[in-house]
């Protein structure tokens, strides 16, 4: 499966954005979908992630009550809603996919990043 984020950008604190994720090549039904980031200097963090059946999500505590991820199966599309953005939130984010995986499994396949830049 191939994946494609967009949706990064200049934002002020307090403000949102929402990141896309597109895959193609496979039944994108099948596949769990995560959001990592990773800031200069920092390692690559778990900041989202759904399940492939949709039934679980998980948020680290970081980012819990301002994200929200969401899955369309029709538009092979996964949306990450980022609200009440932090200057600590400034980071490259990647979607990730794995088939079948688990909320905290592997995932194989990765997207380019997109830089998510919150100003203070």
């Amino acid at each position: 499966v191939q994946l494609q984020a967009s949706g990064g950008g200049l934002v002020q604190a307090g403000g949102s954005l929402r990141l896309s994720c597109a895959a193609s090549g496979r039944t994108f039904s099948n596949y769990g979908v995560a959001w990592f980031r990773q800031a200069p200097g920092k390692e690559r963090e778990l900041v989202a992630a759904i399940s492939w059946r949709s039934s679980s999500t998980y948020y680290p505590d970081s980012v819990k009550g301002r994200f929200t991820i969401s899955r369309d199966n029709a538009k092979n599309t996964v949306y990450l809603q980022m609200n009440s953005l932090k200057p600590e939130d400034t980071a490259v984010y990647y979607c990730a996919a794995g088939y079948r995986t688990g909320i905290l499994g592997v995932y194989d396949y990765w997207g380019q990043g997109t830089q998510v830049t919150v100003s203070s």
